[in-house]
Order: structure tokens, then sequence, then C-alpha cells
């Protein structure tokens, strides 16, 4: 076993924010995995004007203060989003808040976007961009905010020229409302202000992409109405799915009560069927699905791609397994796309 394969297996042993924390300050100081061949042809792809040499990306959660984007993305991911960062620095709520449900290969978190805040991220995540890759920003309000689109305009306005796209994280279940955003007025309000500010913001250059991160835990006229807002508002992508707060009767572990947003494997089922009802819903229309959820392995990635995603993002299972999970990943995804007669990840999209 190599020396990260230790290294991880015995960070798996303790509690899991602290394994997470360790792990970040490894990988700040330079410990951490590096992919040394090149990713198979058949994986790169073209997502709304980005060049990715896999369809597999690192979500949000992970690297909250932009610290260690360049080193995932050195680590093999093909794109790699950091956040959720809001305009104030807040401390999240109170420990213990993140639970590994390892019989469910799950976790349960009530973090509450715990960040330092608009101005450290922008430094550290301004260092990270003399890498080669493709990275991202999710930004997201203040809990204590009386303004929280205005949040998302700070958010904006301050990293503007640094991220490759935005992702507004509309969809956390961990900040009191925040998902209220999601639906009604709330919603045409909070599209309008955006893309207000994108027009100002971008000039007559080009804009980054911008994509709106939503919950599993939608009904159908949900669905119907944030595809139509989305798409008449000039969203590029929507990320489906954050985590949700339903419990499904197989969960196993004592942790199974805890209050926060459930994902992992448990979620897969619902992520999908919430991405497949999306790509429905567009109906051809010009907006990109972006696949996350209990994605364990190369045949889940491949089942949100066939399901209309074209691309995907992966967490938990980074955590619960490891780093030479990706590769694993990577490796099955190309077998499938070959093995179907696919020439590359488009081609594969929206297929079921």
């Amino acid at each position: 076993m190599s020396i990260t394969g230790i290294a991880s297996r015995v960070l798996r042993t303790l509690p899991a924010e602290t394994a997470h924390d360790m792990t970040i300050s490894a990988l700040k100081a330079g410990f951490g995995p590096v992919q040394r061949t090149p990713d198979d042809p058949i994986l790169r792809t073209r997502v709304c004007g980005l060049d990715l040499p896999n369809p597999v990306g690192l979500a949000a959660g992970f690297d909250k203060n932009g610290d260690v984007g360049a080193a995932m993305l050195g680590a093999g991911f093909g794109w790699v989003e950091c956040g959720t960062v809001t305009p104030l620095a807040q401390p999240g709520n109170p420990r213990p808040r993140l639970f590994r449900l390892n019989q469910d290969e799950a976790v349960i978190n009530r973090m509450g976007f715990n960040n330092n805040g608009l101005e450290n991220f922008a430094r550290n995540f301004g260092g990270q961009r003399q890498c080669t890759g493709t990275l991202g920003a999710n930004i997201g309000a203040n809990k204590a905010s009386n303004d929280r689109i205005g949040d998302y305009l700070t958010g904006l306005k301050r990293l503007w020229g640094l991220p490759d796209w935005f992702t507004i994280n509309i969809s956390s279940p961990n900040t009191p409302g925040l998902r209220e955003l999601q639906g009604g007025d709330a919603l045409e309000e909070l599209l309008g202000r955006i893309m207000e500010a994108r027009a100002d913001l971008t000039g007559d250059q080009r804009s980054p992409p911008f994509f709106l991160k939503l919950a599993p835990d939608l009904a159908e006229t949900q669905i119907t109405r944030i595809s139509d807002a989305a798409c008449a508002y000039g969203i590029d992508g929507l990320i489906i799915s954050n985590t949700t707060t339903e419990r499904p009767d197989s969960l196993q572990s004592h942790y199974r009560s805890e209050t926060g947003g459930l994902s992992g494997r448990p979620l897969f089922a619902r992520s999908t069927d919430v991405l497949r009802a999306f790509k429905g819903a567009i109906d051809g229309r010009r907006i990109t699905l972006i696949g996350v959820g209990g994605i364990t392995s190369g045949d889940d990635a491949y089942a949100k791609i066939r399901a209309g995603a074209s691309a995907v993002q992966l967490y938990t299972a980074l955590a619960l397994h490891g780093p030479s999970l990706l590769a694993k990943i990577k490796n099955r995804l190309a077998e499938r796309l070959r093995a179907d007669g696919f020439a590359c990840v488009a081609d594969a999209v929206g297929q079921d």
C-alpha cells in the first residue's frame, strides 16, 4: 500500500471533521496524491465552454476556503469547485456536525456554511490560478444576512475574474430558509438580480458560466418552474443535487437520526431521478445538467451521464473510500463508454 493509501486509512479512523481538517493541512503542505499519467482521451469533454480532461469533478464542501483546488486538480479531478464561501466569515453550526454512516456509505452534515469569508477566499483562490485546470467558486449567503440575494451579488463582484465558473448555492439544508430561494417569487427575484449583475460585470467580455445548485427534495411542479425560470433568465447549468433532508428506511447507522443533509450512496437513486426529471422538464432547451449525489463508482457516474448529466461531481465517496477511488471511477467510465460504442462523453449524455 502507498503512503497516501496508508494515510487515507488512518484518517478514516479519526472523527470526520478532524480528518477533513488534517487532509486540508496536508494538501496545503504539498502532501497529496498526484496523477502521473494523462486521462484516457475518451473522457475529454466540453461543458459550457469549459474544456475538461475528464468529466469527474470535486463538489463544493471539500475546499471551503479555496486553499487546495490546484492540489485536487493534480490528484486527477477534471474540474474542482471550491466553497461554499459567504461574504462574512462564520463559524457554522456547533460541533459535532459531521457524521460518517459507514454501514450505509453515507455522511450526514450540518456544517452551516462554515468558512473564513470572502476576502480570505479571494486571496487563497487567486493563488491557485497559476495551476493548469478548471476551478470554480460556489457562493452562498450568510446565516444572519438581511439580504441573502445581496450576499450572492457581493460574492460575484468580489470574485469576478477569478473562477472559471460560478455556482449559486441555494440548496443547503443547514442555513434556515435558504431553500426558499428555490421557489416562487424569490427565485424570480434572485435570478433577475443575479443576471443584472452578470451583465454589468461582463460588459463586452465573455462571462463565465453560471450554475444553480439545487436540492433533491423537489416536487414535480417545482422542477418545472425552476427549469422554466433558469432557461428564461439564461442560467447556463443546474447542479443536481445537494444533500437531502429525507432519511430512507434502509439506513442502518446509529447516526441515521442526526439532523442535517444526507449524502452518499443512499442519495444516488433520488438525485438521479430528479436529474432525469430536470432533463425532461428542460425538453431540449439550451441548459446543461451536472449530476451529483451518491456516486461511488464508474457505473454510477455513467448512469448520471446517461440520465442527462454532461459532467458529474462527487465528494462523500472520496471521504469514505480515499483518493484511489478517483482513478477507478475514471477507468470504469472509459470502459463503459467504449463498450456501448460511444466516441466521447457527450455522445452518451441523456441516452436513457
